[in-house]
């Protein structure tokens, strides 16, 4: 079904894999009559050919990138655009798209998430950006219908940022990296591997684009696969892909922690540039002739099967025939699992949803830039169609990803159909993606065409006794399921056939709502705020000595952005720095916040000119010690703040405010054996954050111990490879070591400042 070979590939016409030996470039010569060296080959990848086309710097491997377009939602802009206007925004100098398809409950948590909507309209106006109002589309359907065009680039601040399928390269990156190409500066990033997904055959009746990805996430998450690096999906089996279900699988890339994704192109594609009156942005794209690929994934669509990922995570997945087969070790399984997850916080298990043999769920959803497509809708009301959910405790939700998208399956009855079944229609909203909508009933079990179904994610509160668990299917599966009134059903059960429906584009729905400023801007329209709209507070630059506490550490082998800031009911709070740091590390430590807090005031006494020891005795009795071996460290020369430990923090969404949160709490720093994805890094440094890396083994210290970093300033001016760190316990001093990893001159610069916004404005 998938195979991952071991080490790189060549790709030749296309078709034939010549893996990376010896007798390689021989073989390569006798296939095409070329002449090639692997580094010539490398330089031919789709990959390759768009980073080189943005790329502002004359060296190939240290690329500095200028995207073509930006797009933000309504939980990341108002941020975004706070940090831009700190560091002296004028006016957006590319296309930036405001969607407005995650704070769509303008009730949520007691404030009114309608002021954000009216920042980012009067915002649009001001610096000359395109507003989607709620409801219209979700950040991903308004770029793929409106934004995309092959070999452009895309940056956006959600991590499921995708859109590869339509020949675009689109990275999901915290705000910070948005701010920097508002105000004209670069995305830096080492040249990235290109990783080959090498597709053939045709997908069996009943398998849609959520069982390819999960299949994929399956076979690449935990070895790191294509961690931070590029998919580049090639071979014949594209051709035999709809462009819907190729945007079905690659919005899921996301989730094997890859940077981003591109497709070869063809008469699908063009078509469907043409559907939405956009066939100038089409362009067939290839790898050449000879193309090198850093590893290659090779994937037989003909033998993929109906998937299910189990919780708590996209990569914990397995066939719907496997699971059945095998309910009960595999459940043990997840039970497991789920206890490292949920710290054993609530008693949970899923043996009571076994009833009769079969495995009984409460709750269907397809929605989002994953489930809400127009075809997955179709074929979920075919299999629907003349059947009933039934009156007991199943319900099934369907959000279609635009208004457009809706418009269609009204006209072409599908919507009607489904609302018969029982199902109910509703907008385009990404709230059962991150906790915001249908969030399931305690021990309640979900299924859903959506992005994740990470721990905590969907509404529960682990302090409060309150669990329920995702899973992640296709929305075939779902409506098979949903035919069956909740009993876990494969769409490959659906004996009935599949219509052939076309898609209409209505571009009247949105130049009849939405705002297009055409790149003008007016400086005479005044920002509307709002009481929760809040500035970034004050921070300091880096310190030349500092003394952090540990006031968190975390053992569980991922954690993921939700665990640091959660989602769902915090969202409101996103455009209140302050207000939203006090729900940190909420489900995962709940005693986070008061620690950084009471170790904070020792910093905020020194920045008023006191003594941090006054304010915090406790860092006094710590300094005494300190002391003893560096004795010219006084007020004038330290720094005092926190830090967490966490083995591999980071995966997951790209929201800054992972990283943020801990900023304004007092965090200099994090320590990892790894980070997760190269967004949470990056985001930890645009906030002046250090990332440190510690060797995986006993840690030298544990929760609540101090760490001194005498002449940290000077380490990090100097490029200093390994860091001298000192663990203060029994009275003395304990050295170990930490390094922070490769940095850009830039990254150094915005560390020693204290963050982006200090780094553009002192």
């Amino acid at each position: 079904m998938i195979e991952l070979l071991n080490g790189g590939a060549y790709l030749v016409n296309g078709t034939t894999i010549v893996e990376d030996n010896a007798d390689a470039l021989s073989a390569i010569k006798n296939l095409s009559g070329k002449e090639i060296t692997k580094e010539e080959a490398a330089k031919e990848t789709m990959a390759y050919g768009i980073l080189k086309e943005h790329n502002t710097s004359d060296n190939m491997n240290k690329l500095k990138i200028r995207f073509d377009k930006l797009t933000s939602h309504d939980i990341t802009f108002v941020g975004i655009i706070q940090t831009a206007r700190a560091s002296g925004l004028e006016k957006f100098p590319m296309p930036y798209v405001l969607t407005n398809c995650h704070n769509s409950l303008c009730a949520v948590g007691g404030t009114i998430n309608e002021d954000d909507h009216m920042f980012g309209l009067t915002c649009a106006k001001k610096y000359g950006g395109v507003y989607v109002p709620p409801h219209q589309a979700v950040i991903h359907q308004f770029a793929r219908e409106m934004l995309a065009g092959c070999g452009r680039m895309i940056l956006g601040s959600d991590s499921h940022t995708r859109y590869g399928a339509l020949g675009t390269m689109a990275m999901g990156e915290g705000g910070p990296e948005l701010v920097k190409q508002l105000l004209n500066q670069t995305y830096d990033i080492n040249m990235p591997g290109v990783v080959g997904v090498y597709l053939e055959g045709t997908p069996v009746k009943g398998v849609g684009p959520q069982d390819v990805a999960l299949a994929i996430i399956k076979a690449v998450f935990a070895n790191g696969y294509v961690k931070n690096k590029v998919m580049e999906f090639v071979g014949p089996g594209v051709s035999n892909l709809s462009a819907d279900f190729r945007i079905g699988i690659d919005v899921m890339t996301t989730e094997t922690t890859c940077l981003s994704s591109i497709w070869r192109t063809d008469e699908k594609i063009k078509e469907f540039f043409e559907i939405h009156g956009r066939s100038e942005e089409y362009k067939e794209l290839n790898p050449g002739e000879v193309a090198y690929y850093d590893g290659l994934i090779k994937i037989d669509l003909s033998k993929i099967k109906p998937m299910i990922a189990m919780p708590f995570h996209p990569s914990n997945a397995y066939t719907i025939e496997e699971l059945k087969a095998n309910l009960s070790d595999i459940l043990d399984d997840v039970e497991k699992k789920a206890m490292v997850s949920l710290d054993g916080a609530v008693n949970y298990s899923l043996k009571d949803k076994v009833v009769n043999g079969n495995f009984i769920v409460e709750q269907g959803i397809i929605a989002g830039c994953a489930g809400g497509g127009f075809e997955n809708i179709c074929a979920a009301a075919d299999i629907l169609k003349g059947k009933y959910i039934g009156n007991g405790s199943f319900t099934l939700s369907v959000y279609p990803a635009s208004m457009p998208v809706y418009m269609e399956l009204i006209k072409n009855g599908c919507a009607a159909t489904l609302m018969e079944t029982g199902a109910v229609l509703k907008t385009a909203f990404c709230g059962p993606c991150f906790g915001a909508g249908d969030t399931p009933a305690n021990n309640a079990f979900s299924i859903r065409h959506s992005t994740r179904n990470f721990p905590n994610r969907e509404g529960s509160k682990l302090q409060n006794g309150q669990i329920s668990s995702v899973a992640l299917m296709d929305a075939r599966s779902i409506a098979a399921t949903a035919a069956n009134k909740g009993v876990l059903t494969s769409a490959e059960e659906f004996d009935g056939d599949f219509n052939k429906y076309k898609y209409f584009f209505d571009k009247a729905i949105y130049e009849n709502r939405v705002f297009d400023s055409k790149g003008v801007a007016d400086p005479d329209q005044e920002i509307q705020f709002g009481p929760n709209i809040k500035d970034w507070p004050k921070m300091s630059a880096l310190p030349e000595n500092l003394l952090l506490k540990v006031v968190s550490e975390i053992h569980d082998p991922v954690t993921t952005t939700d665990e640091l800031i959660p989602s769902g009911e915090t969202s409101s709070y996103r455009s209140n720095p302050l207000g939203l740091a006090e729900f940190a590390l909420s489900r995962k430590d709940p005693e986070y916040v008061g620690r950084a807090k009471a170790v904070q005031v020792a910093q905020k006494a020194i920045e008023a000119g006191k003594c941090a020891g006054e304010a915090v005795p406790e860092v006094g009795a710590i300094m005494d010690v300190v002391k003893k071996t560096f004795s010219d460290v006084c007020r004038d020369n330290l720094g005092v703040g926190s830090t967490i430990f966490a083995v591999k923090p980071g995966d997951g969404s790209a929201r800054e405010q992972a990283a943020s949160c801990q900023k304004v709490l007092g965090g200099w720093a994090n320590i990892a054996n790894e980070y997760a994805t190269k967004r949470y890094r990056s985001n930890l440094i645009n906030w002046g954050m250090l990332p440190f890396i510690i060797e995986k083994g006993d840690l030298p210290f544990k929760n609540l111990d101090y760490i001194f970093l005498p002449g940290i300033r000077e380490a990090v001016s100097e490029k200093k490879e390994i860091i001298d760190a000192y663990v203060v316990k029994d009275g003395g001093l304990s050295r170990f070591d930490l390094r922070i990893g490769e940095l850009t001159d830039e990254e150094r610069q915005i560390i020693l400042k204290g963050c982006l916004i200090n780094y553009n404005r002192i």
